[in-house]
């Protein structure tokens, strides 16, 4: 007796297919119920800054507004909102950030208040998909993931899958990493990259910054708020 199993996907729902010496026996289909993967990027906005809550109602299109604590900001909260002004202004059009100044970082133990303000825009990342009457949880701490590295933007910082146990490989991924990274943006080094050559390593990097050049083409005539990266599900 052979088995075979047969997957198709597209970006609003997988087909399943078991077939039995080449007939179909069972067919089932998962669907998106919602346009809220976690990985997606949206240009997002901020509704109300709530003090007492040291947090954000953010608009992400959902019938609930999001929420995004202070401590979900990431440091580099000033550096992303000067790029995303001067994207949708068309002052900036080198996507790179090799030549980008970077801000200072906010205080770790600041107000939300002190950082954002009612109207803003912004980009969101989805860390947790909506649950029942719950929007989606959100952070402005982006990372795009790629098959054996995680791309952080408005970084510099270069770690490595503690899932790793060798330090000889860590050490070697780490400076091949190092020395090929763009200025600008952050490396995760993932576990499945061990072993890797340098050759693949590149490859993935050169896939991600074409993500990222593609999200940020979007944002220039983007409304708020919309999607402006899709991850697979």
């Amino acid at each position: 007796m052979n088995r075979e199993l047969i997957v198709r996907s597209d970006s609003n729902s997988v087909d399943f297919a078991l077939l039995k010496d080449g007939k179909l026996i069972e067919l089932h289909r998962d669907e998106n119920e919602h346009n809220f993967n976690v990985g997606d990027v949206l240009l997002a906005k901020i509704r109300k800054p709530v003090t007492g809550l040291n947090a954000a109602f953010v608009n992400v299109g959902y019938e609930k507004d999001a929420f995004l604590h202070y401590h979900d900001l990431g440091p580099q909260l000033n550096s992303m909102l000067k790029f995303i002004k001067g994207v949708r202004s068309g002052k900036i059009k080198d996507y790179a950030l090799k030549d980008f100044p970077f801000e200072k970082e906010i205080d770790k133990n600041g107000s939300i208040k002190d950082v954002v303000k009612p109207n803003q825009a912004m980009l969101v990342q989805i860390v947790k998909e909506p649950i029942s009457t719950k929007g989606p949880r959100i952070s402005s701490e982006l990372s795009i993931a790629g098959r054996f590295l995680v791309m952080v933007p408005f970084s510099d910082r270069v770690s490595v899958s503690q899932k790793i146990s060798s330090s000889q490989e860590k050490d070697r991924l780490k400076r091949l990493v190092q020395s090929i990274k763009p200025k600008g943006f952050g490396v995760i080094i993932r576990t499945v990259a061990e072993g890797k050559k340098v050759a693949e390593l590149d490859k993935d990097l050169e896939n991600l910054m074409s993500k990222w050049i593609s999200m940020c083409k979007k944002l220039r005539n983007a409304n708020t708020p919309s999607k402006v990266l899709v991850e697979l599900n």
